[in-house]
C-alpha cells in the first residue's frame, strides 16, 4: 500500500523557516516523482515543487524560485521542503504527492492531476 506522510507544518512568523517533510512508502522510491502542492483557503491546489528521484532534477513554481529547496533522502525514503523567507501569502496545506516517473509530462510537473497518490497534507500558517 503507497503511503505518503507530511509532517513539518506549523505556525511561523513572516520572514521564517520550516522544513516539510514527506516521508513515503510502499513502491520504489527511486522510480518516482514527488511533488509539493499548496491549497490557500478557498483556493485550487498548485503545484509548489518537483523533484524526480531517480536524477534529482527538480522543478519549481516562478512565485518560490529562491525561497525553496527540494531534495530527497534516498535511504530514508523521505522528500523535503526546505521553506524560507515565509510570506503570509505561503499559508495553506500543504500536501505532497507522488506517481511512477515512466511516462510523466515533466513539462506540466504543476497540474495536480499527473500524480497518482497524495499525503494527507500538513498546514503552514504564516503571520505577519
Amino acid at each position: 500500500e503507497v503511503q505518503l506522510v507530511e509532517s513539518g507544518g506549523g505556525l511561523v512568523q513572516a520572514g521564517g523557516s520550516l522544513r516539510l517533510s514527506c516521508a513515503a512508502s510502499g513502491f520504489t522510491f527511486d522510480d518516482y516523482v514527488i511533488g509539493w502542492f499548496r491549497q490557500a483557503p478557498g483556493k485550487e491546489r498548485e503545484g509548489v515543487s518537483c523533484i524526480s528521484i531517480s536524477d534529482g532534477t527538480t522543478y519549481y513554481a516562478d512565485s518560490v524560485k529562491g525561497r525553496r529547496t527540494i531534495s530527497s533522502d534516498n535511504g530514508k525514503n523521505t522528500v523535503y521542503l526546505q521553506m524560507n523567507s515565509l510570506k503570509p501569502e505561503d499559508t495553506g496545506v500543504y500536501y505532497c504527492a507522488a506517481r511512477p516517473n515512466w511516462g510523466f509530462g515533466y513539462g506540466i510537473w504543476y497540474r495536480d492531476l499527473e500524480y497518482d497518490y497524495w499525503g494527507q497534507g500538513t498546514q503552514v500558517t504564516v503571520s505577519s
